[in-house]
């Protein structure tokens, strides 16, 4: 095995504790480390802080590395950054959909753009600051590089990773994976650095924390629309419903009704594997075609029908317009564009006179209108089955890649901090299909989905 000190390895320092403290860890363990410092971002005015906060981010940075005993870097790649995570990220709410710009920055920045500039600098290796692991184990091939979930229950990252190569894993150091953050803040204070008390960044990754609407209308225009609140009764007579209500019934083992609402789940809660086993049939899983698993995997879509009447109001009697009353729904409010709004939102949409919070539970871009349903078990926010379209299917692990008609049982997550859950994973000639033992809140069109073996994530797909 090499000497650490003829292994050159670039350290991605942001000016924050957990990159300092992967420096330092670096630097204790013998390699032969630099630090590069990028910036991404040159616009303050979308920021809610307004002020220019990679300046400062910088400088702790280079304290750091002063501190550390490590050569400073710096590069701009705001360009890159710009073509290829937030001009992505503009096009996919002008669609309608909510993309993840972090994990766009990992795959398209971090381990790419990033990486040939530290190994134009003589890197061997790139290192940063996520909770996860990496792991080389010997395969048929060569060598296979495998990311497991971080020690830290609470802070692992390695969903933000879920669209790596096994090029860029071969590539990539994460010093802090096994270490808790308590024991990260204790490290970083032991070591007198300067970023020991600095808080955690929030935000979009490279820009900052920021009002979302604000940032998104440098690209796309407000405009006008309805909010509509969907009332249970529409459920029992929409098509759709029905099918998934049925289908899901005809699934399960003991014959039973299926569940199609959830109960809220804290996202900071650990949720057990499922000591029962999986619900389905799965001979009866199997036996569905390609055209009923994607009708499956569908939401239940909304178009409610205001008509409108006349009345005389006052002692002068006024004539005036309403809406009709409507079995269905309510328009309930205003909003500035759909394309603003996603779904399992709550915030944000000011609607008062109601005893529950109101989310979001579909957007309709060319119509302009937001469906809202009251209270966290409400019909419309709980789906049951998502599909990743065969050209968003990325495994990681290549060698454990599933065939057409093969099924598995994985632990899956929809978002960052989601607890894991149990699912029934089906490949099929037009996607992979993902069946929750229970239903689950909020799945997004255009976030991704990612799943696990154990601690180890396989692979990941857009919604």
């Amino acid at each position: 095995m090499a000497d650490n000190g003829q292994i050159k390895v670039c350290i991605g320092l942001s000016g924050g504790v957990d990159s300092s403290v992967a420096a330092l860890l670096l630097k204790q363990q013998g390699y032969d480390v630099f630090a590069l410092f990028m910036q991404n971002w040159h616009d303050a005015s979308t920021t809610l802080h307004g002020d220019c906060e990679w300046e400062e981010d910088r400088f702790v940075a280079e304290l750091v590395a002063r501190k550390v005993g490590i050569p400073f870097y710096f590069v701009d790649l705001s360009k890159e950054y710009r073509q290829r995570v937030v001009d992505y990220m503009f096009d996919e709410y002008e669609k309608g959909r909510t993309p993840n710009p972090d994990v766009l920055c990992n795959r398209e920045i971090k381990f790419d753009a990033f990486l040939k500039c530290a190994k134009k600098l003589g890197a061997d290796y790139v290192a940063t600051g996520h909770y996860c692991r990496k792991e080389t184990i010997q395969g048929p091939e060569g060598p296979v590089h495998r990311i497991l979930a971080g020690s830290d229950p609470n802070k692992d990252q390695s969903y933000f990773l879920c669209q790596l190569t096994q090029e860029q894993l071969s590539q990539a150091m994460f010093p802090i994976g096994d270490i808790v953050k308590p024991e990260v803040r204790r490290l970083a204070h032991e070591a007198d650095l300067p970023s020991a008390d600095k808080k955690d960044s929030q935000g979009i990754c490279f820009v900052g924390k920021v009002d979302l609407p604000t940032f998104l209308q440098q690209k796309l225009k407000p405009c006008e629309g309805d909010v509509v609140e969907v009332y249970d009764a529409y459920y029992s007579d929409n098509e759709q419903y029905a099918f998934l209500k049925s289908t899901l019934d005809s699934l399960q083992k003991d014959g039973g009704q299926a569940k199609m609402i959830t109960d809220y789940v804290s996202e900071d809660k650990v949720v057990p594997v499922n000591a029962e086993g999986c619900p389905f049939d799965l001979e009866k899983v199997a036996d569905l075609s390609d055209e009923d698993f994607k009708r499956l995997s569908e939401p239940v879509r909304y178009d409610i029908k205001f008509e409108t009447e006349t009345y005389r109001s006052g002692r002068k009697h006024i004539k005036k317009t309403r809406y009709k009353e409507n079995p269905y729904g309510k328009i309930v409010g205003k909003h500035d564009g759909a394309q603003f709004y996603t779904i399992g939102q709550r915030k944000g949409l000011n609607i008062g006179g109601h005893k529950d919070s109101i989310f979001v539970i579909d957007t309709d871009i060319p119509g302009n209108i937001i469906y809202v349903g009251e209270g966290h078990t409400h019909k419309g926010l709980s789906r049951s089955c998502l599909r990743i379209d065969p050209s968003e299917i990325h495994w990681i692990r290549p060698d454990l890649a599933m065939s057409v008609g093969e099924i598995r049982r994985y632990r899956v997550r929809i978002r960052y901090r989601q607890p894991l859950q149990d699912a029934t994973v089906i490949m099929r000639d037009n996607g992979m299909y993902m069946l929750f033992d229970t239903p689950q809140r909020g799945i997004t069109p255009g976030q991704f989905a990612v799943w696990y073996d154990g601690d180890e994530m396989l692979g990941s797909g857009v919604i």
